[in-house]
């Protein structure tokens, strides 16, 4: 009997030994690792060129009228800087024929709304601060003239893919003519407030 239990007795401290010797393995310091990304500045510009806006087809009444139409100006700040941007427009004059509207006839009257994109959820959605003030009046001529900030995105703010949409509002006077007018207008993206 005592040889018996000799003869278990080197397997045991050898079991216990190999036991010991993986917990010396396991509780052995952890190393220092270090991980780094660079991530090189994109550009900032539109994502697609603003679209055209065309107001509602509207019957003339004798009376003022005020007809509506929305834009959703897509623009894409990749830059990775904060600095924020503006958009600027300009446009001519409304004409048909031999026929005008006001120069004072197109007007934004409160902030236009900013949304993400489509797979652009995170992005800092733009806010304006007091470098424009609504009612915005878009400037109008026979040719162009200098445009006018319409809506700026303050710094740290308007990063990411982000659709700004603002509201025109085209001011029909009673003694207008009937016809189809037109205008160009120019929308311009530049960076910083």
């Amino acid at each position: 009997m005592k040889s018996a239990l000799y003869n278990h007795t080197p397997r045991l401290l050898c079991a216990a030994a190999v036991g010991i010797g993986c917990l010396l393995v396991s509780s052995a310091p952890a190393g220092a690792a270090t991980a780094s990304a660079e991530l090189k500045a994109g550009s900032l510009g539109f994502v697609s060129t603003p679209p055209n806006v065309t107001f509602p087809n509207t019957t003339l009444t004798g009376l003022a009228q005020v007809i509506t139409a929305t834009q959703g100006i897509d623009v894409g700040d990749a830059t990775g800087s904060g600095a924020g941007w503006n958009l600027t427009a300009t446009s001519t004059t409304f004409t048909a024929g031999g026929h005008t509207l006001p120069t004072t006839a197109t007007t934004i009257t409160s902030t236009p709304t900013v949304a993400c994109d489509v797979g652009a959820t995170g992005c800092t959605t733009a806010t304006t601060t007091g470098l424009v003030s609504y009612p915005y009046s878009l400037p109008a001529a026979g040719t162009a003239p200098t445009a006018t900030r319409m809506f700026n995105a303050a710094a740290a703010t308007g990063m990411g893919n982000q659709t700004v949409t603002p509201t025109w509002n085209l001011a029909v006077p009673p003694s207008t003519y009937a016809g189809t007018y037109t205008s160009t207008w120019t929308i311009s993206l530049i960076s910083a407030p």
